[in-house]
């Protein structure tokens, strides 16, 4: 499947989906690591210690941070995506 023809969207999807059907909150927190978002995010309490719980808050904390614009994350998080779903 030619994986960069798809939208960033239908790639989180397809990512998200794959990641959650095999419980890979790894996934997840590395997205939320490479995101810009997610310094102020780590900023609240200096760690990612708060970050606990199941795969679906993992999920959220996600969608959250990135929001509907990508801005200049989006090709780190296509490629991520692209990546991810390859493997």
């Amino acid at each position: 499947m030619d994986y960069h023809a798809l939208s960033t969207d239908e790639l989180r999807h397809q990512a998200f989906d794959k990641a959650r059907g095999a419980h890979d909150v790894g996934f997840f927190w590395d997205l939320v690591k490479h995101l810009r978002a997610s310094a102020s995010f780590a900023a609240e309490d200096g760690s990612g210690g708060g970050l606990t719980g199941s795969i679906s808050d993992a999920i959220e904390i996600v969608r959250e941070l990135m929001g509907k614009d990508l801005g200049d994350d989006e090709p780190l998080l296509r490629a991520k995506f692209v990546q991810y779903l390859q493997a």
